[in-house]
């Protein structure tokens, strides 16, 4: 995974530890979830030292951001930097501050005052993307890219340790130069009217990134290169549609703005719009799947992997449905639909947003980033049915996840670092999900309906996918189970860390739990170039072992769900696989069943999901606690809502459509 590497729970503190308390904290109006309290607290103002290439707006101090942030014994908390803590050089391996942290933290305070008109968001925004600006080199071969890290006295540190890649971190396009140009986009947009002089400095340093962007990665515009046999797009930033979603969102803000006519909106918009067109195609082009079959209609967040889907930085659709509106290409705006309409109900009705389905839940930890990555792409399409889903997704939150429990205090602003599979709450609220938590929050406060769905915060129910791992199998015919020295193949993952390699002859056989519907058989195969094996699947059908060219691809093949020809009727109990040809490995199996859903409930209310993989319209019958009277939505596959009923029984029957979703809320 592409994610910058992190240490949590580290236990260092610094030498004087810094709390969070009432006095530090910037209040919420009482009507508002959202609270600045603890994102205030994580906030400093440094004097950094003269350094070549480096400089920014006004006088010398800057807005920074702490990192992280752990709790102390009386339930305060400390506020530490990334990697080991050196007290005699105050510094630490990675730094204190970091540039990813600091723009997104631009963009929760720019949100907060255009929402609020609040005067202190204001000003923190203004010295949030001063200390930004800082930290993009403006002159040299690396202009206009970004340095990662800082040290606690305003020390640059562009070689981290562990190392972060590129390295130095200045020397290429990243996460952070992307991060950097949707702050820079946003805080455009709001300053152009509120400080002309301010804007066209903010307005010159995003033309810096975009130019920088140009040379180092849009040169390739246009260029495929092959995946495992299929065709992907050369030009996203570090190959990911997520790191370029992130930059996309910041220049459809500049070129929003800078299409307004206003007088300081001359200059790099048309080198803008035009990035931003090129970057919108890119990432479209990494959609794929449908109602049954994979990635089930998501837009894939690399470029480099047919198997990987992530939940965090996962605002492709809101990236494409931003563009697609300001650039008036509806195809844009399809795939973000698609992936809303399509992908979410499977990802909700199938554990939710986790942090790693590589293809199967392999990483079922569920932060604060990928909750609102959801949200925000959810928010950005028109029409309710978006809106229920994001106040379903949102409801994690309030508890409505793993553990149970708040994963947000509105009290303090406090969102914690994550949430396990398990359970196991990670109470560290670090700026990554301080932040994210609070990007929700102000979507929330500004979408009163969404927030009320949001705030039923238990699990009801959820039956969505069934995983059945190979190495459970009763394996005869010489199969074996093989448990290699990392799960991770490259590009992917082995599901439970094993997978089981099956000579010609072998077979599987699984004994199914009581199935009261039709399902999907996915076999999740490591599929290779050239491979002969053919395994036969009783029921289901055959399924070929053979993938296209490695191409660019990390691995030499791709661990693949395929949805096989015929579905696993009610009533079976055993589902079995005979290997031919040549030798195949099978991962695990996903059972996917026609009529999924997925309920919550809370403050006397119940919300219900159900997504459908059916190829005809279902009637559902289902019995949802709550008021007297139930509404049912019915939507189809692009989201367009198709019928609206109303009842008082206590059981209620939903129609849902193929590949469509429903909500029934009562």
């Amino acid at each position: 995974m592409k994610r910058r590497s992190v240490l949590l729970g580290s236990g260092l503190i610094l030498t004087a530890p810094l709390t969070s308390t009432s006095a530090e904290a910037t209040p919420a109006r009482l009507t508002d979830l959202t609270n600045l309290a603890h994102l205030d607290f994580l906030r400093e103002v440094i004097t950094p030292p003269a350094q070549a290439g480096h400089t920014t707006y006004g006088g010398s101090a800057l807005g920074v951001l702490w990192t992280y942030a752990e709790p102390n014994p009386d339930g305060t908390y400390r506020r530490i930097g990334g990697g080991p803590y050196d007290p005699a050089t105050d510094t630490y391996g990675q730094g204190a501050y970091n540039a990813d942290d600091i723009a997104r933290a631009a963009v929760v305070y720019l949100r907060h005052w255009q929402q609020t008109g609040a005067v202190s968001s204001r000003s923190a925004s203004f010295e949030l993307l001063r200390g930004l600006t800082y930290l993009q080199t403006a002159a040299g071969p690396n202009a206009g890219n970004v340095v990662l890290w800082m040290q606690p006295d305003g020390t640059l540190h562009p070689s981290a340790e562990p190392p972060e890649l590129p390295d130095p971190s200045d020397s290429g396009p990243s996460y952070w130069l992307a991060r950097t140009v949707w702050a820079l986009g946003e805080g455009y947009a709001a300053w152009r009217t509120a400080d002309p002089a301010f804007a066209a400095f903010l307005r010159q340093r995003l033309d810096l990134a975009v130019a920088a962007l140009d040379r180092q990665v849009l040169t390739r515009y246009g260029t495929w290169q092959t995946v495992d046999g299929t065709r992907a797009p050369a030009w996203l930033i570090v190959d990911g549609a997520d790191a370029t979603a992130e930059a996309v969102l910041g220049l459809a803000a500049y070129v929003s703005a800078g299409s307004s006519g206003a007088p300081a909106a001359t200059g790099g918009v048309g080198a803008a719009r035009r990035a931003l067109r090129q970057f919108a195609e890119g990432i479209a082009a990494l959609a794929g799947g449908s109602p049954r079959s994979w990635p089930f209609g998501a837009v894939r967040p690399w470029a480099l992997s047919l198997s990987d889907w992530h939940a965090w930085a996962s605002q492709m659709p809101a990236a494409l449905a931003r563009a697609g509106q300001i650039l008036g290409d509806h195809r844009l705006v399809r795939a973000a639909a698609t992936d809303g309409a399509v992908f979410t109900p499977w990802l909700l009705t199938s554990g939710g947003p986790d942090n790693g389905r590589l293809p199967t839940r392999v990483d079922r930890s569920q932060i604060a980033y990928g909750v609102d990555s959801r949200l925000q792409s959810l928010i950005a399409m028109e029409g309710p049915g978006f809106r229920r889903l994001a106040g379903i997704v949102a409801a994690w939150y309030f508890g409505a996840n793993a553990a149970g429990v708040p994963a947000y205090d509105p009290a303090t602003g406090r969102t914690v670092d994550g949430i396990a599979g398990d359970g196991t709450v990670n109470r560290n609220a670090g700026a990554e999900s301080t932040i994210h938590g609070l990007l929700s929050m102000l979507a929330l406060d500004a979408h009163p309906d969404v927030a009320a769905i949001a705030r039923q915060g238990h699990i009801v129910d959820r039956a969505g996918t069934t995983t059945l791992e190979a190495e459970q199998a009763v394996l005869t015919g010489g199969a074996t189970v093989v448990t290699p020295p990392s799960a991770w193949t490259g590009e992917s993952s082995y599901s439970n860390g094993a997978f089981v390699r099956m000579p010609a002859g072998a077979a599987l056989s699984w004994q199914l739990p009581a199935l009261t519907q039709p399902h999907l058989v996915l076999p999740v195969a490591d599929l290779r170039p050239g491979s002969a094996a053919i395994t036969r699947w009783s029921p289901g059908g055959v399924l070929r072992h053979r993938i296209g060219a490695q191409g660019t691809s990390p691995a030499p093949g791709a661990l693949l769900p395929v949805t096989l020809p015929h579905e696993l009727p009610p009533g079976r109990t055993e589902l079995t696989a005979v290997a031919s040809g040549g030798e195949a490995i099978v991962d695990a199996v996903m059972l996917e069943p026609l009529i999924s859903r997925y309920v919550i409930g809370g403050n006397g209310r119940t919300t219900a999901l159900l997504r459908s993989a059916a190829t005809t319209p279902r009637t559902v019958t289902l019995t949802v606690t709550g008021a007297a009277r139930a509404t049912v939505e019915t939507y189809d596959a692009t989201g367009h809502r198709r019928a609206v009923t109303t009842t008082s029984d206590a059981a209620v029957r939903a129609l849902v459509l193929p590949g469509g979703f429903t909500i029934v809320r009562r």
